[in-house]
């Protein structure tokens, strides 16, 4: 197993795997054949920026067997996703902004994150795991009150797209059989969402097979699998972290 970050040091990106409190600096692509340089930074030393630069992030609704029987939703015979705008990607650490333009109800939504490490395009799921990079945290912020704003159009894009809303990171965990993650979302030092991979509608294999039928998929897009029971609100002043063991903690706060 390893954990990828990527981060800005002295002015310039790079990446590398963490151990410990220190980065084992590589060059090349972290997709394919990169390569250790023998340096190594302090992870104090730097500003972790997203854990990789995605040309979209896919987001499932309805994913999770416990959720959809507590809202008395059924359970879809296909994935319901949208799409995330580029403009929403946050990393760990930075801040999750109120947005000008909305004054509602601002939720978190703690979600595995599926990191795509190659080309991928009608993938048959056995053939899925050669496609699949790793997984990361994922803090799936939403303006609630936007969704079902105009009863003629659902405003998904919308309510799920503001600046800063896409958080994502801190890191990227390989060789990880996701099947037995819990995820847990704890806001203000108390726990909110509690959950475990297993629930899932559509597993994160079975995911990526689906959604390459539709489109293709592309080193470092992003797949979150959506949310399950404890979905909440969060206050101006809130710090709310995501935390899947194996993979790390993903810490935000919001104002």
């Amino acid at each position: 197993m390893a954990h990828w970050i990527r981060f800005e040091h002295e002015g310039r990106a790079g990446f590398g795997t963490i151990e410990n409190d220190s980065i084992k600096v590589h060059t090349g692509d972290m997709f394919g054949g990169a390569q250790p340089t023998g340096a190594v930074l302090s992870l104090a030393a730097v500003k972790v920026l997203t854990p990789t630069q995605p040309s979209k992030m896919v987001a499932l609704w309805n994913n999770f067997h416990a959720l959809a029987a507590k809202l008395g939703n059924p359970e879809p015979p296909e994935p319901l996703y949208f799409l995330k705008g580029n403009n929403s990607f946050l990393a760990h650490g930075e801040r999750i902004r109120v947005p000008a333009s909305y004054a509602g109800k601002v939720v978190y939504e703690g979600e595995l994150g599926v990191v795509i490490g190659r080309r991928c395009k009608a993938v048959a799921e056995a053939d899925v795991p050669a496609c699949i990079f790793g997984y990361t945290c994922i803090n799936d912020v939403t303006a609630a009150e936007v969704l079902y704003k105009d009863a003629t159009f659902a405003q998904w894009s919308r309510a799920k797209s503001y600046d800063t809303f896409g958080v994502f990171g801190p890191v990227i965990a390989t060789g990880l059989d996701p099947s037995g993650l819990v995820i847990k979302t704890i806001l203000n030092d108390q726990e909110r969402q509690n959950y475990p991979v297993a629930d899932m509608i559509f597993s994160p294999a079975k995911l990526v097979s689906l959604i390459s039928q539709d489109m293709t998929l592309e080193p470092g897009d992003v797949i979150a699998c959506g949310t399950s029971l404890g979905v909440g609100s969060m206050k101006p002043g809130s710090t709310v972290s995501i935390v899947i063991e194996g993979i790390g903690t993903l810490s935000n706060r919001y104002e």
